[in-house]
């Protein structure tokens, strides 16, 4: 079973991991992963600020993350959902300002717009790297 793309239908548990190598087309799965999970949290009107979160961290990943690597964490939370990426890059997430004309540098712009909160911090155990995270609430229902 791939463990990317090929989940259970049913009994998916409060929390999900794995890590890959992660390529061009590597969001577009992991999104679909967590879309699945939203789902059965019963959180729908998540999806998409969530999954277009997770391609912009996903995408650094592939652009500033020598070797690819990163690890996934999915939780779910009484609010809604907590998202982690972690790679061995030490090098901090940049937020700087745009150049409108520029093709790049945009991503946490987008993550800070769709998402209730995000951050980073470096890895406690002090080996090299980061973990860039999001917290998506689910709105009230009423």
């Amino acid at each position: 079973m791939n463990h990317a793309t090929d989940l259970p239908e049913a009994g998916l548990g409060a929390r999900y991991g794995g890590s890959f190598t992660v390529g061009d087309h590597s969001a577009r799965h992991l999104r679909r992963v967590l879309r699945a999970y939203l789902m059965a949290w019963q959180m729908p009107e998540l999806i998409d600020a969530a999954g277009l979160a997770l391609t912009e961290l996903v995408a650094n990943v592939v652009r500033h993350v020598p070797g690819r690597r990163c690890s996934l964490l999915m939780l779910r939370q009484p609010e809604g959902v907590r998202v982690e990426l972690t790679d061995a890059c030490p090098s901090p997430p940049l937020s700087t300002a745009v150049d409108e004309l520029a093709e790049g540098g945009r991503g946490l712009l987008i993550t800070e717009a769709v998402t209730d909160r995000w951050g980073w911090q470096p890895l406690a155990d002090g080996r090299p790297g980061k973990t860039v995270w999001f917290e998506c609430d689910a709105k009230a229902r009423t």
